[in-house]
């Protein structure tokens, strides 16, 4: 069942009801200035972080759902409606919301009154515009009131929801014309303010959330607004808001915009006032002048769709699959896009109060966007490199506004250190900047212990190999990639006593999926060593990389599968010796797309057990069978219930990895049929089903053991979207990037067509033809670049040239 469509010609998903099965999201914000929006209108607004400077308040676990947002209230005689539905959920004659790229469009009517609000963000100003425009659609005159309202969040999103005992006597704001001021906190920190404002003047407001309500009422049936009129209430503590009245007389098809204006000031420290209480609004007069004509917004808002539309244009594909066109050409970069300005921070699913930026998770993320923005994927590299250890682990997570390391995480995520080699080799071979390798960066944010950002990757790479146990494989830590894989917690086994391991004793848990990024990261940092003209580091890596992979062979293949680890008593996990959990998905994926068994046959055996024991309809599973009691010696991956999650869920974001790994044996049916069936063009039509939006990735769907089997969770904000873009363009399109140049070699499944890709590369624009005449997976049999005869299938990379015209031809 579908609740909307895409317009691909516009890039817009479209909703024609607001009563989709979960709030439908976008975001909107390309900088420092940030809003989620959902089709009816709920969300909320931050600047920088979504902890620390967050402007309005969203309740989560809230019935009704999506409750608050930016609404704006239409009474036309005894009737009040919203553009968006919620949260009157007045019956609208029509609705319609459409999703853009940075921007939103709603469109309702009700008793002849067509509404259109558009909400986005400019590219250079901290704030977010809703231009409303009212048509009446009748033949007779109309007399309406649009009311306005936003609930004002004080600040720290945290404290706001748990410190009652002083927040609810410090809101504070101001009033002056048709601008409304949120000061809570100047007297404390005097640099920084909110405001809501509209180009019109207003016939009454309201800061008091009491007031505009009324006792013991909802956003849904304001007392302002059933009366037609606002109290010109003044906030002093409890609950401060920003509602204007703005009475509106429509002749019959007459048409008339208001903008409304919700943003961010922060004025320099060093500016002095008079007094605590008086703030400074010049900088808020600036940025609302800008704002004021329906010209200045169009304005800023096709600056806007031109930001956007160089920027997906650096990697577009032509196929006769309208599918993959969408989701690359659009879709998925643009999801790439919000995952690097969010990391995990900030969604329907996380508060925005909890993990901040996450070190592992934003260096995969890096892996998506890289291409599009590589100046602040440099940038991103740096943040990240900074809080690192001298012993090259690092803080799990970090704050986006200070950018220090999160402690009350801490580190011991064993994988962090191998995800920075990642991604600053993704950033390397995308732009050729060898200069940030010699970038001199802190630990810890400590300058007076810099060292260069390469020294950090050796110390990365170190960290590994000082950090091995038993079977000579890397320990865990507290986990690896899969978080809820505590193998050094509590352990108990049959006839053992519970017993927590000690310095002197362990732990000792091992990770085979460690040890399969070590193959295909060593040998990446082994690639950056001779960049920089050290090939005696270069053979040591590679020495160190030969002795993980013979690791790998010796003890941790299972037969027919690999091993996902050893446990604290070096007891084998995703293993046919165990009960539950004898197949998991990771080492699979990535021992196999990092070379491991490939020469050996064994890497054939351990896919096909993929497809035999993991695969479903709805994507292939993390693990089987499911855990189904609770294992104190695994950690959390078993207090799941079977099917969801880390226990047998479909996790979105290492299926990637295992078509990845298909297409190194080849396989190119089996890589698509993988992709596919967890991208969101082709499930669209089961959306009732699947229920978060059709149009992004989702973290998890509910596997075969769940109740609720093919049910997705946590949308938008998952490393899904990178590896995704990363299998579909650069392994299955085959467009990958070398220290030498493009390689352009597919992995496509048979009748997937002849096909043209554009992709800006370094300074140049490649225009590539992939010709299939024998209707082949896999093979590169000849390549023309400008015309003439390219050995192979990398293209030679020409400093300075701007221009290159290829044909591939497979066979």
């Amino acid at each position: 069942m579908k609740y909307g469509h895409f317009d691909d010609v516009h890039q817009e998903y479209v909703i024609t009801t607001p009563k989709t099965p979960l709030p439908w999201i976008n975001y909107l914000g390309c900088n420092e200035f940030f809003s989620l929006i959902s089709n009816t209108c709920g969300g909320y607004t931050f600047y920088k972080d979504a902890k620390l400077l967050r402007l309005t308040r969203y309740r989560y676990n809230n019935v009704p759902a999506d409750i608050n947002g930016k609404y704006l209230y239409i009474k036309d005689g005894d009737t009040v409606w919203n553009p968006g539905w919620q949260p009157t959920k007045t019956e609208l004659d029509s609705y319609e919301c459409r999703h853009g790229i940075g921007y939103s469009r709603f469109t309702s009517s009700k008793n002849g009154v067509k509404a259109s609000v558009l909400s986005f963000v400019p590219l250079n100003d901290n704030c977010e515009i809703s231009q409303l425009t009212l048509t009446n659609g009748s033949s007779e005159d109309k007399k309406l009131s649009v009311f306005s309202y936003v609930e004002w969040c004080l600040w720290n999103a945290d404290d706001d929801m748990k410190n009652f005992q002083r927040n609810l006597s410090t809101g504070e704001v101001e009033v002056q014309d048709s601008t409304i001021y949120h000061k809570t906190e100047y007297r404390e920190r005097r640099n920084h303010y909110a405001i809501y404002s509209v180009n019109t003047k207003i016939d009454g407001f309201d800061t008091s959330r009491d007031a505009f309500l009324g006792a013991y009422r909802g956003a849904d049936s304001p007392e302002a607004v059933e009366n037609g009129k606002c109290t010109n209430s003044m906030a002093s503590g409890w609950s401060p808001i920003a509602s204007h009245q703005i009475n509106v007389d429509l002749a019959a098809g007459e048409t008339k915009t208001f903008i409304f204006v919700l943003g961010y000031i922060e004025n320099p420290e060093d500016e002095k006032w008079e007094s605590y209480g008086v703030i400074n609004k010049t900088r808020a007069k600036e940025m609302l002048a800008k704002y004021q004509t329906d010209a200045q917004v169009e304005e800023a808002f096709a600056a806007l769709q031109a930001y956007w539309k160089q920027l997906l244009a650096r990697y577009t594909v032509d196929s006769a699959d309208e599918k993959v066109n969408r989701m690359v050409n659009t879709w998925n970069q643009y999801q790439c896009m919000v995952t690097f300005n969010m990391s995990r921070s900030a969604s329907y699913y996380e508060s925005g109060i909890g993990r901040g930026m996450g070190f592992r998770d934003s260096c995969q993320d890096l892996l998506g966007f890289v291409h599009l923005i590589p100046d602040r994927a440099r940038e991103r590299i740096i943040d990240i490199a900074s809080t690192q250890f001298q012993d090259g682990s690092a803080y799990h997570q970090y704050q986006p506004l200070t950018k220090k390391g999160n402690s009350d995480i801490g580190s011991g995520f064993n994988d962090d250190p191998l995800w920075l080699i990642a991604g600053t080799s993704a950033y390397v071979r995308e732009t050729g900047d060898t200069s940030i390798l010699t970038q001199m960066v802190p630990f810890d944010n400590d300058m007076s212990v810099a060292a260069p950002l390469m020294d950090h990757l050796k110390r990365s790479l170190d960290y590994i190999i000082n950090h091995k146990g038993p079977h000579n494989l890397p320990l865990i830590g507290r986990a690896d990639w899969n978080d809820c894989l505590n193998l050094n917690c509590f352990s108990a086994h049959p006839g053992e006593s519970f017993q927590t391991f000690g310095p002197s004793e362990g732990p000792v848990a091992e990770s085979v999926f460690i040890a399969g990024m070590f193959v295909k990261y060593g040998e990446e940092y082994a690639q950056l060593c001779e960049l920089m003209g050290d090939a005696d580091e270069a053979a040591r890596a590679r020495k160190e990389v030969q002795a993980m992979y013979d690791a790998i062979l010796k003890d941790g293949w299972d037969g027919d599968w690999f091993v996902r680890a050893y446990d604290a008593y070096s007891h084998k996990v995703g293993s046919k010796e165990c009960r539950e959990g004898q197949i998991y998905i990771e080492p699979q994926g990535f021992c196999v797309l990092a070379g491991v068994g490939v020469k050996e046959g064994l890497a054939e055996k351990a896919l096909n057990s993929v497809k035999e024991r993991l695969d479903t309809k709805y994507g292939v599973m993390i693990l089987q069978p499911a855990y189904t009691e609770y294992h104190l010696e695994l950690g959390e991956v078993s207090s799941y219930p079977p099917g969801y999650k880390e226990n047998a869920g479909i996790f979105c974001h290492n299926n990637p990895w295992v078509s990845i790994a298909e297409t190194v044996l080849g396989r190119g049916d089996r890589a698509f049929e993988i992709y596919r069936k967890t991208c969101p063009a082709y499930i669209e039509d089961i959306s009732e089903i699947h229920r978060t939006e059709p149009y992004v990735y989702s973290q998890m769907v509910a596997g075969k053991d769940a109740k609720f089997y093919g049910e997705a969770k946590n949308s938008w904000l998952t490393g899904t979207a990178a590896w995704t873009f990363v299998n579909i363009s650069q392994y299955i399109l085959g467009v990958y990037p070398t220290h030498q140049g493009l390689s352009v070699d597919p992995c496509i499944p048979k009748g997937f067509g002849d096909f043209s890709i554009t992709r800006k590369f370094r300074e140049g624009t490649y225009h590539i033809q992939v010709k299939n005449p024998q209707n082949v997976e896999k093979g590169v049999v000849s390549m023309t670049v400008d015309g003439k005869a390219v050995d192979g299938h990398i293209i030679p990379y020409e400093k300075g040239k701007e221009e290159y015209n290829v044909v591939i031809t497979m066979g």
